[in-house]
């Protein structure tokens, strides 16, 4: 595992390698001058011993002055770069993962919560840049200060050296103890902050919902539920660390005690110089910040391993609903014809076909109105043409061709679906409508509004098509999202379009006047799946599902002469609009 994680560690560096070893020279030199520097106040103070000399006094200050200048530099120079390498990763990563979400399928998208995926691609990913900025670069500094200091001290003395470091191992041990909770800890706060972030996201998004049913209180007291945990689980860390780091920091300490005691006798017995106790003790004070370091260095990486962790899993999941490798693009325009041969479609875990062997023709012009009782399988039809879900091969054409060989962004492209639900995006109604076609010029977005019945609608707003519509539509009215969503789906001019009871808010005498709109403007296939048998009527053809069959196929005077399903309905919706009037 941890073998893994350094894999994932330099994937995420290799592209800034050139930079990262920049990074790495420069880390390099600071600690050679950090050596350096203790060596030359030794010999300045045991040539001092000797005598005074304000010359050389002078002359060496500036010395060391020059060196400890350029070793703040180099210092300042490789934080920038490898501060940088985290930064650059952090964007890069973001932007994959953000690229990486667009392909998933829907329901995914919806099971995982998108309050979690939130805190994903943003605590996360930032967890991530500090463990590939700020413990990178710690880590090396730790690794190399050992390496270059301690030579350098038994070079010295290595009585007093190892006297000195003697406490470093409870150190390192010390840290071993804590690491394994604090990293179980920092999990459970990241958990508890992905509820947080889901509940809020939830809720904002349904704060109608709440508002309608009189809830504010129960999401108040859910949300201090998480809130709560969430505090909970980020005191444990902090306690965790608040123990930590200061006894590091005290133990470290204990050494430069242990270094005065001993480094007394010493000088005494004649075995070390006032100099060289100076520069062991510039030493020890060298190792002392970064092994203190090490706990909130350790901290910072076991976090960041957890994120990787998290942000690894999005990228491992793979969408289900993909290009096959005998696909392609449609080298002409698409006329129209849909047909179906034997489609079966099952859900995940279900013990039923939705589809159960469905068979019709379309073709191109044609107006067409699939209806039937709930759960007869009319969305998933929609869905099957838009390979929203997957479906089997050879059951499902579009022009006589195999839609699961076609590029799905070609067979997109090619088929509009306008769905009961239509999100609409917190921006203008212009944009809005552009949402498909972002270039198209005024007039066919005015046109696209007039098919849709939308036109006298947005004329009536102060702004036209400049008006703000607000988060998911919140502005406008379930009819006037519908008919925005139909405009937008319109103004891609898609050959065949297809709406999912996308007319369902709108009354009857609107419907009518946006089909025959759609009629006489083009000549798109248009299916109209609609529980509205009143405007069903009007389409060229009907196709009547139950149990995801077609069990009657005709036109609404021929269906209305059998008596069968299509007539139940029509009966059924004669009488509830007689008891509504």
């Amino acid at each position: 595992m941890k073998n893994l994680k350094l894999k994932i560690i330099f994937k995420y560096l290799r592209p800034y390698k050139k930079e990262f070893l920049y990074g790495a020279l420069a880390l390099l030199i600071v600690n050679i001058l950090s050596v350096v520097i203790p060596l030359e106040v030794k010999n300045i103070i045991d040539q001092l011993q000797n005598g005074f000399s304000s010359d050389f006094v002078l002359s060496k200050s500036l010395w060391l002055i020059l060196l400890a200048t350029c070793m703040g530099l180099i210092r300042l120079f490789s934080r920038q770069i490898v501060f940088g390498i985290g930064r650059k990763v952090e964007v890069n990563l973001r932007q994959k993962l953000f690229d990486h979400l667009l392909i998933q399928d829907p329901e995914w998208i919806q099971k995982k919560g998108s309050g979690d995926i939130i805190s994903r691609a943003t605590s996360d990913v930032e967890n991530i840049r500090r463990l590939l900025g700020f413990t990178v670069l710690s880590l090396c500094n730790i690794t190399l200060a050992y390496s270059f200091t301690i030579p350098s001290m038994f070079s010295i003395n290595r009585i007093l050296t190892i006297s000195a470091l003697m406490i470093f191992p409870l150190i390192l041990g010390i840290v071993s103890l804590f690491g394994s909770r604090m990293v179980n800890q920092r999990k459970a706060q990241q958990e508890s902050l992905s509820k947080l972030s889901d509940l809020i996201q939830e809720d904002l998004s349904g704060i109608s919902a709440i508002k309608i049913y009189a809830q504010e209180n129960a999401e108040k007291r859910e949300f201090n539920i998480h809130n709560d945990a969430y505090r909970n689980s980020a005191i444990k860390l902090a306690r965790t660390a608040s123990t930590l780091f200061p006894l590091l920091q005290g133990i470290s300490s204990i050494s430069l005690l242990i270094l005065l005691g001993l480094g007394t006798f010493q000088l005494e017995s004649g075995f070390i110089t006032i100099g060289g106790l100076v520069a062991l003790i510039l030493y020890v004070e060298r190792l002392v910040f970064p092994t203190a370091l090490l706990g909130f260095t350790l901290n910072t990486f076991q976090l960041g391993q957890v994120s990787i962790d998290r942000v690894e899993e999005i990228f491992k999941n793979n969408p289900n609903i993909v290009d096959s490798t005998n696909t392609k693009f449609l080298k002409k325009r698409v006329k129209g014809l849909l047909e179906a041969k034997h489609l079966t479609v099952r859900y995940p875990g279900s013990k039923f076909n939705s589809l159960n062997g469905l068979n019709f023709k379309i073709y191109p012009g044609e107006l067409i109105a699939i209806v039937g009782p709930i759960g007869c399988g009319k969305t998933t039809l929609a869905k099957s043409l838009g390979r929203t879900i997957e479906i089997p091969d050879g059951q499902l054409f579009l022009d006589e061709i195999d839609v699961k060989t076609i590029k799905l962004e070609d067979l997109r492209k090619n088929i509009a679906i306008v769905p009961q639900e239509a999100f609409l995006f917190t921006s203008t109604i212009s944009e809005n409508l552009r949402f498909g076609e972002p270039k198209a010029p005024k007039r066919l977005v005015k046109e696209s509004a007039t098919k849709a019945a939308l036109i006298d609608d947005i004329n009536n707003f102060p702004q036209k098509f400049q008006t703000i519509v607000g988060e998911r539509g919140i502005t406008l009215s379930g009819g006037q999202r519908q008919r925005t969503a139909l405009g937008r789906a319109l103004l891609v001019n898609s050959p065949v379009v297809i709406l999912d009871d996308a007319l369902a808010s709108v009354d009857n005498n609107t419907a009518a006047r946006i089909i025959d709109e759609m009629r006489e403007r083009s000549n798109k296939t248009i299916l109209m799946i609609s529980h509205q048998l009143s405007v069903a009527a009007t389409c060229d053809r009907v196709l009547v599902m139950d149990k995801g069959v077609i069990v009657q196929e005709g036109n609404h005077k021929e269906l209305l002469k059998e008596n069968g399903l299509y007539k139940q309905l029509w009966e059924r919706e004669l009488a509830t609009n007689i008891v509504k009037s």
